[in-house]
């Protein structure tokens, strides 16, 4: 099937492999250094747990073109800067548009695709549990990740309709990459912040080194997404993926998360390619989900919060955070 990936960071990089893997026609959108890296040598991706080298060459686009076609687009890009490019996911010739990432405006971003769109379309959201960083001057990318990778995807609050997924399951089939389905995509990345806004408060209080958090520290990490968890259930939000919240809560699951944590800090690698390189790299991001989600929290503001304002107030103000880490 011929397929476009708009965006070329760690996840849409990884999101081309498997793709090529299965035999589909290909296409990167891609700009600057990368770009040319992709034109020059081809996607290489070095699979740091796995330790293997893979090399793809997808075709390689600086701009999407209106007639070009396309059975399905990924968008892959950081939630700050994918609402630059909807009127061009509008302008796409492809009756199926996936939004992959951080999002806490879907359905308005939903509405803007729609309502511009030259064909009719389809928009589903998604998730890829993928890490990493590139190495653009050597023009390779390592890639944390565990198995084939997975993919949550769904509808804004349902299930894609079982023609979508027939060919969502033949854009992935023999790759090994597993799609969940999810009932309600805008829960979902709502709950995805009560797990990951935590970690990102520790990484930069640890000044971008998770190696430097302490172990009480790390329980503290555990106990603020237990709150932001029960917040939100106070709500009436779903918990997507479901029973998800366990993870943070006495028992196996919450010993089991407890290592997690354990594991990102003593090894450096590891950790670093999980959670302090993002945080490094999309601090812009990280900020405007917070902010995001502290509205969510200012709706219930009888819920007690504690452990996760405590966790919070270690990291230092966001405009510290913005001088220290953005670029340019």
């Amino acid at each position: 099937m011929k397929v476009l990936v708009y965006g070329s960071g760690v996840i849409g990089s990884y999101l081309t492999h498997v793709l090529c893997s299965a035999g589909n026609d290909v296409t990167v959108l891609a700009r600057g250094k990368w770009k040319d890296q992709l034109e020059l040598n081809g996607l290489k991706i070095r699979h740091h747990l796995q330790r293997k080298e893979t090399l793809d060459h997808p075709k390689v686009i600086g701009d999407i073109k209106e007639d070009d076609r396309y059975d399905a687009v990924f968008a892959v890009m950081p939630y700050n800067k994918i609402g630059a490019i909807l009127e061009q996911l509008a302008a796409a010739n492809a009756p199926l548009v996936t939004l992959v990432g951080n999002n806490m405006s879907p359905a308005a971003m939903q509405q803007t695709i729609l309502e511009k769109t030259v064909c009719d379309k389809q928009v589903l959201f998604g998730f890829q549990v993928t890490a990493g960083k590139r190495d653009v001057e050597n023009g390779i990318l390592i890639c944390e990740r565990a198995g084939a990778g997975t993919m949550d995807v769904g509808a804004l609050h349902s299930e894609p309709d079982p023609k979508t997924k027939v060919t969502l399951a033949r854009i992935f089939s023999g790759t090994g990459y597993k799609l969940n389905w999810q009932p309600d995509m805008e829960a979902y990345l709502i709950c995805h912040l009560a797990a990951i806004l935590p970690i990102g408060y520790l990484a930069y209080a640890c000044g971008g080194d998770l190696t430097k958090s302490t172990a009480t520290q790390r329980r503290l990490m555990r106990l603020a997404s237990r709150e932001a968890f029960g917040m939100l259930k106070s709500q009436g939000v779903p918990i997507l993926p479901a029973n998800d919240d366990q993870y943070y809560l006495p028992g196996f699951r919450g010993t089991m998360m407890q290592l997690v944590y354990f594991i990102m800090a003593k090894s450096k690698t590891v950790g670093d390619l999980i959670a302090c390189e993002h945080c490094r790299n999309a601090s812009e991001e990280m900020e405007m989900l917070d902010k995001a989600f502290e509205e969510i929290i200012a709706r219930s503001s009888y819920y007690p919060m504690p452990n996760w304002q405590k966790l919070k107030a270690q990291m230092p103000e966001w405009d510290v955070v913005r001088k220290q880490y953005q670029k340019g």
